[in-house]
């Protein structure tokens, strides 16, 4: 005879109870023939989970006995009778999840906390209790940025260098910095429910975007830094990133972002705000290795990291359109002809249709097979290896069909946005060849990237044209390669 327990663990998955199936591993082995559980809902609050253990207890000789049920799963009627008090059981727990969540809700209205200990203070009990130790480093993070101007990437590099460890991270990051930067509870205010539990059988939680109500109390607790401060850092984080309206329109017409890159380490450029002596912001365009770890160096892992690249101004890089601009106006001629060579054979590229129907039957077709596997095991007629290995065959073939889908309407997207492209494009060409002047926004479209190598060396290359554009920024020099 041997217990089984999962003290604390829901029974609505079996995917956490490590107890229970090592029980039910024991069972198959021939280690007992019997279970004994009080109810169905301390075995399986999931009516699918209970019904397919004790079939599949049942095809190797082992009974469930539920004692405050009266059923044993041997007996001839006992899959009818568990299936629905199985249902019941299930519905209850979902009753209960209700009631707890309501119940929860109540408490977070009275000002209960519930979550865990957080840099700077400790949860114990409902309540948030400042610790000192931690304080000082939110304190310090702020100061960093409000007082001295640090952005949240100099903070995180100055921090792993003065050896401060973060709070259940490995590292400071800069998104670390900036949640710190963003959370509301260091001015003594409370937001719970940021997230929620749509599915009471998973326990998945999702992030709260709008789909409940969440709870708010200002002034709940002792705050570590003041409102006032707060309040600055937030504002001065608004300001450096633009709003959503802003951000889009100037991504259309100087898609930086992303396509910066360095010429000395590959990684790709980070938009930065520097301060000029008149106190005037300008934007500018720094290597991201070099921002996270400053210049060359090995860390103490042993691992080379830091970069020595030279920024560029956002002016500056403004420029280099400009200038890639007068050169296609300068060779027009030849740019019209390459482009139209290529919108050609864009457009003759034959796709094969695929009918997204047709998979669909297809996948519908397996999920069935695959239902009625669970019958033909537990019925006997396919030993467990075959029940497997057929599984694990209708799964990737579930898989391969799903991919298949993905992979054509990525297709058709790509398609439709390239014609798209080709067609403004030819619109384009048109007039250039007749000189009309045009605006910036097309030269946008085609910019590939942008290779720092130095501050004197910066090539631009295009989308579409096999040209690159080697440009001496001091001097002003342009040259062409081909």
């Amino acid at each position: 005879m041997g217990y089984y327990i999962d003290e604390g663990i829901s029974g609505t998955n079996t995917k956490k109870r490590k107890e229970f199936n090592y029980m039910i591993e024991c069972a198959k082995n021939g280690d007992f023939d019997l279970i004994i559980t009080k109810e169905i809902s301390r075995f399986a609050r999931n009516t699918l989970d209970s019904i397919f253990y004790t079939r599949d207890l049942k095809k190797h000789g082992v009974g469930v006995i539920f004692l405050n049920d009266n059923i044993n799963t041997l007996d001839s009627d006992a899959e009818l009778r568990l299936a629905i008090m199985s249902s019941i059981a299930q519905e209850e727990s979902r009753k209960t999840s209700e009631r707890v969540k309501w119940g929860q809700k109540r408490q977070m209205e009275q000002g209960v906390v519930f979550g865990r200990s957080m840099l700077g203070y400790d949860v114990k009990n409902g309540k948030m209790t400042i610790n000192e130790e931690g304080a000082k480093i939110v304190r310090l993070i702020f100061h960093k940025f409000v007082d001295e101007g640090k952005g949240t990437h100099v903070i995180a590099r100055e921090l792993r260098e003065e050896g401060i460890k973060p709070m259940r991270v490995k590292e400071w990051q800069n998104t670390v910095i900036l949640r710190i930067l963003r959370n509301e509870k260091y001015c003594g205010d409370l937001v719970q429910k940021k997230t929620y539990t749509p599915d009471f059988l998973s326990h998945e939680k999702k992030y709260n975007r709008g789909q409940e109500e969440f709870v708010i109390i200002k002034d709940h607790h002792k705050p570590i830094i003041s409102r006032e401060l707060f309040e600055k850092a937030n504002c001065i984080l608004n300001e450096k990133s633009l709003s959503q309206k802003d951000k889009a329109k100037y991504s259309n017409r100087y898609p930086f972002s992303g396509k910066i890159k360095c010429g000395r380490c590959g990684a790709s450029y980070v938009a930065r705000y520097k301060t000029r002596k008149d106190g005037s912001k300008y934007k500018a365009w720094r290597c991201y290795e070099s921002v996270n770890h400053g210049k060359p160096h090995i860390d103490k892992e042993g691992n080379q990291v830091g970069c020595s690249g030279e920024s560029i101004r956002n002016e500056d890089a403004i420029n280099l359109l400009y200038l890639v601009c007068r050169e296609l106006k300068i060779n027009r001629q030849k740019v019209a002809l390459n482009l139209i060579k290529i919108i050609n054979a864009v457009v003759q590229m034959d796709f094969t249709e695929i009918s997204a129907n047709t998979l669909l039957e297809k996948i519908e077709e397996i999920r069935k097979k695959h239902t009625g596997l669970i019958d033909l095991y537990t019925s006997g007629d396919i030993d467990k290896s075959e029940f497997t290995a057929l599984k694990a065959k209708y799964d990737k073939d579930i898989e391969k069909l799903k991919s298949m889908m993905e992979g054509m309407e990525q297709q058709q997207i790509m398609i439709q946005r390239r014609k798209k492209l080709m067609v403004d494009i030819k619109k384009v060409i048109d007039e250039l060849i007749n000189g009309i002047q045009y605006e910036d926004e097309y030269y946008t479209q085609i910019i590939d990237k942008i290779v720092v190598k130095d501050k004197n060396h910066i090539d631009v290359y295009l989308k579409m044209l096999p040209y690159k554009w080697n440009f001496m920024v001091e001097r002003k020099e342009i040259k062409t390669d081909i």
